[in-house]
């Protein structure tokens, strides 16, 4: 099946959640993190994300068939053109957090470890636009902490990060900035325990 006015779309059914897996291997590309970054803060069709990221029409359709049946993004209108159909995808953080999820206790998958490359993967592409000077802000490092403290922190960021995804506004916006935001927040095996 494909996307946008080449035909319908696959539609997830409505009772059946898309599966932990799924939905890691769909956040697990560069290019559908840079799609759900556009689709955070406004509809859109194929077309339009394969013209913002330079990318086929084709690779922005197969992407979003990937997120779509994810469940990471919803369809969110149609519009008419040239004679064919458009559809509009977004992205609602509110609905999908844009953490990997994963159930409690449970070990992580090489999905999970494919969704942090992927995140890497994107660090180092936007790093390349990286503009110097006051503002910017890195912290990297491994720490030890209390629960409490953790539990605490990771609301905060977590707080943080839903704050971005609200203000986000379409690529371009006059009176606008473009930023770069990656948190990877997640708990780490004693190594020292372990052996």
């Amino acid at each position: 099946m494909s996307l946008g006015v080449d035909g319908p779309d696959p539609q997830p059914d409505a009772d059946e959640a898309p599966d932990q897996r799924a939905r890691l291997r769909g956040l697990a590309h560069p290019v559908r993190m840079r799609i759900l970054s556009l689709l955070t803060a406004t509809a859109m069709t194929a077309a339009e994300i394969a013209r913002e990221l330079d990318l086929t029409h084709a690779n922005a359709s197969y992407h979003l068939r990937h997120l779509l049946a994810a469940g990471l993004i919803e369809a969110a209108g149609e519009e008419r053109i040239r004679g064919g159909v458009a559809k509009r995808y977004r992205y609602d953080p509110a609905r999908n957090p844009s953490r990997p999820p994963a159930a409690a206790g449970s070990e992580p998958t090489p999905e999970h470890r494919l969704v942090y490359a992927a995140l890497a993967a994107e660090l180092r592409r936007r790093s390349a636009e990286l503009q110097p000077g006051p503002g910017n802000f890195l912290t990297d490092a491994e720490f030890w902490v209390d629960p409490e403290t953790w539990d605490e922190i990771r609301n905060a960021v977590a707080e943080a990060s839903a704050r971005l995804h609200r203000a986000a506004r379409p690529a371009h916006t006059p009176g606008t900035q473009r930023v770069s935001a990656t948190v990877a927040l997640f708990r780490m095996e004693d190594t020292d325990a372990v052996r």
